[in-house]
């Protein structure tokens, strides 16, 4: 089984000294993956009934990642609010990384919205609303969803117990409370360094732990993959496959185009990022959940020369506020259904449409079925498109949800990149070495009791002149 390390010359856990070296191919974890995958077509597609036996594969190895997920976003949100020099700079961090979600997922929007009003691919569909046929799995995310409201988010925003966030995976919750925590740290001070040192080398143990779990990825690729192509068949990729080639062409073209621009501002270059990315793609489309490399990102971005404190604010709250795929797919499905039913949309309809996507696609973590709950939950509120409609995209939603949790894991990446730019800290030198595939020199591991002095952390501090680092 391939080693599951991080990526080439990228340690394992952040910041560990294992000396860059280059892999055999058959030991590179996306081989794997990749392999995994195919199998999965193969078996689904020729014993369609032996492909659905094998969903608990990919179930236990989601489950597996989850089991961690949260303690992982709690101990680098900590670690990174503590490893600021003041909180001054961690909330110059916040809110620059906000004002970046917004801009970006409503560009997402807008082209949805778009490209949906140019080629129009429900148009012609007349599809009887009172005849639609609605399942139990979907009624059940239709009743879900109507029970949201546009501001649910800011309500589901604050636990009721700090152990029901965990225990129940909310991402979104545990988001809130670790800022809280890590605010906490830094107000208390000196006296607080020993909580902050412990929750340094818990998230190292963690990240251990999770290295152990990625072994198991080309299992849950496999199994995950297995149990689509043989629950919902090859054909449903061509029953509907107009508006599944216009989200995958709108979602590439989102990436290469606007992502791509987005990285040329900062002087990158969006395809040897996405090279580099190549194992945590594989794994988001084998298992169609951005969750699964959350922690790895964060690793990966600190590699490429964005500070810890950067990378750990950044990514983690942009797996509920910059899901950029989610937002091209909400705009596609709900305008498909309108021209599906043939509700007609006013201009004035379709930017209120808009605005409800604005507030209603924040909070939606990368996990499978939840851009369906979001899509049920927005056109209830809105009111003009029937919510019954949603039967239409609910066969190919398994399909759709891969490229959305793809896009949304490219522009996390990306905005990490973004916001540690726009604050003057990227090492520029470094990110262009790594993304070339030049071996480097691993990072040191910060020491979250001396957090905020310059000289303690000569790889987080503001560079000097562009592409150094102080």
């Amino acid at each position: 089984m391939a080693e599951a390390t991080p990526a080439e010359g990228v340690a394992p856990t952040p910041g560990a000294a294992t000396p860059p070296t280059r892999r055999r191919w058959y030991t590179q974890l996306y081989v794997w993956v990749l392999l995994g995958i195919l199998a999965g077509v193969v078996v689904g597609a020729v014993w369609p009934s032996t492909g659905e036996e094998l969903k608990p594969l990919g179930d236990t190895f989601v489950n597996a990642i989850k089991m961690i997920i949260t303690p992982i976003i709690f101990v680098t949100v900590v670690t990174g609010i503590a490893g600021v020099e003041n909180l001054r700079s961690a909330g110059r961090i916040g809110w620059k990384s906000l004002v970046y979600f917004e801009v970006l997922t409503t560009v997402a929007l807008v082209l949805g919205l778009v490209v949906m009003n140019v080629l129009r691919p429900g148009d012609g569909v007349h599809a009887d609303v009172g005849a639609i046929q609605v399942t139990e799995t979907a009624r059940g995310y239709i009743e879900e969803g109507s029970s949201q409201s546009w501001w649910h988010f800011l309500t589901d925003l604050v636990p009721s117990s700090v152990v029901g966030a965990f225990a129940d995976g909310d991402v979104l919750q545990v988001l809130f409370f670790a800022v809280l925590f890590g605010i906490a740290i830094k107000l208390v001070g000196r006296p607080a360094a020993g909580v902050a040192a412990g929750i340094e080398k818990t998230g190292q143990v963690l990240f251990s732990v999770l290295r152990i779990v990625m072994y198991a990825a080309p299992v849950g690729a496999f199994g995950a993959m297995a149990f689509t192509v043989g629950a919902y068949g090859l054909d449903t990729l061509t029953s509907l496959g107009r508006l599944i080639a216009i989200f995958y062409g709108t979602s590439l073209f989102f990436v290469l185009v606007v992502l791509g621009i987005v990285m040329a501002v900062i002087r990158l270059n969006i395809f040897r990022l996405l090279r580099y990315m190549k194992d945590e793609l594989l794994i988001v489309l084998g298992t169609s959940s951005s969750e699964t490399v959350l922690p790895r990102v964060v690793t990966k971005m600190e590699n490429l020369g964005v500070p810890r404190q950067v990378a750990g604010l950044t990514v983690p709250t942009g797996y509920s506020f910059n899901l950029d795929g989610t937002c091209i797919y909400l705009t596609l499905a709900g305008l498909y259904v309108a021209q599906a039913t043939d509700t007609a949309l006013s201009f004035g309809q379709q930017l209120g449409l808009l605005g409800v996507l604005l507030l209603t696609s924040k909070g939606a973590a990368g996990v499978t079925g939840s851009g369906f709950i979001v899509l049920a939950a927005t056109l209830s509120t809105v009111g003009h498109v029937p919510v019954a409609g949603i039967m239409l995209v609910f066969g190919i939603d398994k399909f759709m949800s891969e490229c959305r949790a793809l896009t949304n894991v490219c522009g996390n990446a990306v905005a990490s990149l973004v916001v540690a730019a726009w604050e003057g800290v990227l090492d520029r030198d470094r990110a262009r070495k790594v993304l070339a595939g030049d071996p480097v020199t691993p990072l040191p591991v910060p020491d979250p009791v001396h957090a905020g002095t310059p000289t303690d952390h000569p790889a987080l501090t503001r560079p000097t002149t562009a592409g150094t680092v102080a």
